[in-house]
């Protein structure tokens, strides 16, 4: 598949007058820069993950940063040796349709989050938000099913974390935004004990 890539632009580049050989080179350079940099991309985040799970859980050790970094590599490492071929990451390919849609509802959850903080209006993205997050969860849990029917046990594993670590981060959310909630009405009450009766409190 790179190779097409590689070939297909180089023979498209020729076209405006540049030569074959030197177009192939600096399209096989592009493609192997991409995944240099997808892969150091991967692993930080994959890292600070870890991380952050870590700390949560109370497990301090695999919070810093070497411990982290060698399991998200080791795991990664065993992922892709998992069917003998070094091609084990594609076993993720059913997945990644739902967790590519779940990430983008998670990213609006986490804007919603931010602009209450901010007391800024959240219904232009919690309803999409709200929307993309039911359907996504939907599509998982037919996956799921269909991973435990076919006994297709890592790819239920995996599944099935990810599920969870949406439901949590939905819960933490959600009384993030009832916190803040709770505290707007609480300052709008605190703004009308101390009116004198002519002055009309702002909600904010």
């Amino acid at each position: 598949k790179d190779r097409c890539i590689v070939t297909g632009s180089a023979n498209m580049i020729e076209k405006i007058g540049i030569p074959y050989d030197l177009t192939i080179t600096i399209m096989g350079v592009f493609v192997v820069s991409f995944a240099a940099t997808s892969l150091d991309t991967a692993t930080r985040l994959q890292r600070y993950i870890i991380s952050e799970l870590s700390t949560a859980w109370k497990m301090p050790a695999f919070s810093k940063k070497h411990p982290a970094t060698i399991i998200a590599v080791g795991t990664a490492l065993a992922l892709a040796f998992y069917n003998g071929s070094g091609k084990g990451a594609l076993i993720l390919w059913p997945l990644f349709g739902s967790v590519n849609q779940l990430l983008a509802g998670l990213a609006l959850l986490v804007i919603t989050v931010y602009l209450a903080r901010k007391k800024i209006q959240i219904s232009y993205t919690m309803i999409p938000m709200v929307f993309m997050l039911f359907i996504t969860g939907w599509a998982m849990l037919i996956n799921l099913n269909k991973f435990f029917i076919t006994s297709d046990w890592l790819l239920l594993f995996i599944g099935l974390a990810v599920f969870l670590l949406e439901i949590w981060m939905v819960v933490e959310s959600t009384l993030v935004l009832k916190k803040l909630n709770g505290e707007k009405t609480v300052n709008f009450k605190q703004l009308s004990v101390k009116g004198s009766g002519v002055q009309t409190p702002v909600k904010k």
